[in-house]
């Protein structure tokens, strides 16, 4: 292996806002003000419509569980050191839907649909199962 390291991402000029906010803590997208609609992963310009009039909006961090997949075995560091781990796609509030990781519980309790919410590690968003709302 040649040391690099694979979870981390490559920042330039225009990534930058979104990774600056994510080692603060703060989960942003981009909103496009031609038709509205959020897209993720940030793009220049918005993949429904086409239009370059896209903005960032902080996002509010809550999901729902799309699908996942545990996975036991990766050879690229630091992968290999974290298996099992439990890869993911869950769906945004604000509509779009997201890779990332499900962190900090038992992969046999997750279920499609079930609420999940943002945390960072090294920068970077994971979700974990969101805790119980109020009751009616």
């Amino acid at each position: 292996m040649d040391g690099a390291r694979y979870d981390l991402p490559d920042v330039d000029a225009f990534t930058r806002a979104y990774w600056d906010a994510a080692a603060e803590g703060r989960l942003l997208i981009r909103r496009c003000a031609a038709c509205g609609r959020a897209h993720h992963y940030p793009r220049e310009f918005c993949p429904h419509c086409w239009s370059e009039d896209v903005r960032w909006e902080q996002a509010s961090g809550r999901a729902t569980l799309y699908t996942w997949s545990v996975v036991h075995r990766n050879d690229l560091p630091p992968f290999g050191e974290r298996t099992p781990y439990v890869a993911a796609v869950v769906d945004l509030a604000e509509g779009p839907r997201m890779m990332t990781e499900v962190v900090g519980g038992a992969a046999g309790e997750l279920r499609a649909g079930m609420a999940v919410e943002v945390v960072f590690r090294d920068g970077v968003a994971v979700f974990r199962a969101a805790p119980p709302g109020p009751s009616a």
